[in-house]
């Protein structure tokens, strides 16, 4: 990759050819579970669509057998849906150039090899892979470019008939023209090419399977696709793809060639781009932790992209008027999970509170609630809501803040029972329980003043009184907002809670 002058093999949206709506397209293979960084290509793409009233086509890219699954192609659509995602064209919703999924459109992609062939665009191959390695060393000894060298572009009748005497299947080959490549990223601004940096690959496999290199800028071109926003990893493939286009142009099978767009690497720890083995990658991850889409999608547009200087919190809606792929920063973006996290708690608060009681249910019951189904009181948790939705960073948090209210007993983490109940917690917990059997249990104000006259008898601020009730009550020192924890638990039971722990305090 270099800048050099001319000639140029041009890259550019229109060639002579009226302009087109916008088209963009989201093309994963179905293998093993979503990441984040295929999250954030697809959410560019998305916006990317929705902002100039374009079209978002979902392709599904299956031609590896040895890899994809029909159980990750279900994952993918679902994802999909969960992410709020919704695409124009592909699979279960189809469209003019269906079928969506390449797997099925095997046929068409052998008769446009047979073409590139007839053409002289492409050609047969028959070197082994010992031969081509022994050449690629002997290329790197001697400070030549490792690519491939073009032994069988111009075989003659002759050599073919002898390969083909000694069994040899050949794959097919495109032919890069001998030019410089030069195209403006939409990222990256101009990005240029030398013609020995980028030789003749192989489109085909000796047993007539399609690769990418040759599947997928076809299908881009049957689909009109105008804006081509991919990771950062595919940007050496882009002169190899111009290069076909234009060849499948001068065939009749493009109108046009696609603006490319590069997104920078997204970095997990020790400055390494996060790759699918990272465990923080996983988008069943965040699933399963009870991350809000908007919130993880809200950071995700980060990676990289920002509504503006001084707002890190904003809808999918305002993400979709304010983006534009020039925006785009080229430079790696580091995922941190402890900002996506306070994203994430920032998008919990903006919920209506009907909404983040709903959002909670699959948290609330088996297999995460430790409580008995019979148990869970609606009325209670309605009551403690609110409070609840203040305090969660994600929504699996709510089963251990909510706990104490439906299992029979707290359930305490020793660690915590150890630091609050020091020497004279109980007489503390004594003088509270006088205060608050009088107390108004309306009144969570009340209960608080109960609770600051106990610890003003033995010479506590409110900080150190409420730690030991807490505990005893709860189970742990850090939770819910405490005196309206009290109030919806109920006198009956904070009461026994803490005679309980006095009694534990005493055996000790």
């Amino acid at each position: 990759m270099a800048s050099a002058p001319s000639p140029k093999l041009s890259a550019s949206l229109e060639q002579g050819v009226p302009p087109a709506a916008v088209r963009v397209r989201f093309c994963p293979s179905p293998t093993g579970n979503p990441h984040v960084g295929l999250v954030r290509t697809a959410l560019f793409n998305w916006a990317f669509a929705k902002h100039h009233k374009g079209t978002l086509v979902f392709r599904i890219e299956d031609t590896d057998a040895a890899r994809d699954s029909e159980e990750s192609y279900t994952q993918l659509l679902d994802s999909m849906r969960w992410l709020g995602f919704d695409w124009d064209e592909g699979p279960e919703v189809g469209g003019p150039h269906a079928p969506y999924r390449q797997s099925q459109r095997m046929d068409l992609y052998k008769e446009v090899a047979g073409k590139l062939l007839d053409a002289g665009h492409a050609y047969h191959c028959y070197c082994s892979q010992e031969e081509l390695d022994t050449r690629r060393e002997a290329a790197r000894a001697a400070g030549r470019p490792s690519g491939y060298d073009g032994h069988c572009r111009d075989l003659s009748a002759e050599q073919v008939e002898e390969y083909v005497a000694q069994g040899r299947t050949p794959i097919v080959r495109f032919r890069m023209p001998d030019e410089t490549i030069t195209f403006t990223d939409l990222v990256r601004g101009e990005i240029t090419y030398l013609p020995e940096n980028v030789p003749d690959y192989g489109i085909v496999r000796a047993n007539g399977a399609p690769l990418y290199t040759l599947v997928n800028p076809v299908d881009d071109a049957l689909m009109e696709i105008t804006h081509v926003l991919r990771g950062e990893d595919l940007l050496s493939s882009t002169p190899r793809q111009i290069a076909l286009y234009k060849a499948l142009i001068g065939l009749g099978i493009a109108k046009r060639i696609p603006q490319f767009g590069h997104l920078p690497y997204v970095m997990g720890e020790g400055n390494k781009k996060l790759s699918k083995r990272d465990p923080q990658s996983s988008l069943n991850l965040y699933r399963e932790r009870g991350f809000l889409p908007e919130g993880l999608l809200n950071y995700l547009s980060l990676l990289g992209w920002s509504l503006s200087a001084d707002q890190d919190i904003f809808t999918m809606d305002e993400m979709v008027a304010a983006f534009d792929i020039a925006d785009v920063n080229p430079n790696p973006a580091r995922f941190d999970l402890k900002k996506c996290e306070a994203i994430n708690a920032d998008h919990i608060r903006l919920l209506d509170v009907k909404d983040f009681t709903e959002r909670c249910a699959p948290w609330l019951k088996a297999p995460f609630a430790p409580w008995a189904p019979e148990d869970f009181d609606e009325a209670k948790w309605h009551a403690i809501a609110p409070h609840a939705q203040t305090r969660l960073k994600v929504l699996s948090e709510i089963t251990d803040n909510v706990d104490f209210l439906f299992l029979p007993e707290p359930v305490f983490d020793e660690p915590s029972w150890t630091k609050a109940m020091k020497e004279g917690s109980d007489a503390l917990l004594r003088t509270a329980r006088e205060k608050l059997q009088v107390a108004d249990w309306t009144s969570p104000e009340s209960l608080k003043e109960a609770v600051l006259a106990a610890g003003e008898t033995h010479g506590l601020k409110l900080g150190k009184a409420q730690a030991p009730v807490r505990v005893a009550v709860t189970g742990r020192t850090v939770g819910l907002p405490l005196f309206e924890s009290l109030e919806v638990l109920g006198k009956e039971k904070t009461l026994a809670r803490i005679d309980a722990a006095l009694a534990r305090l005493t055996e000790a």
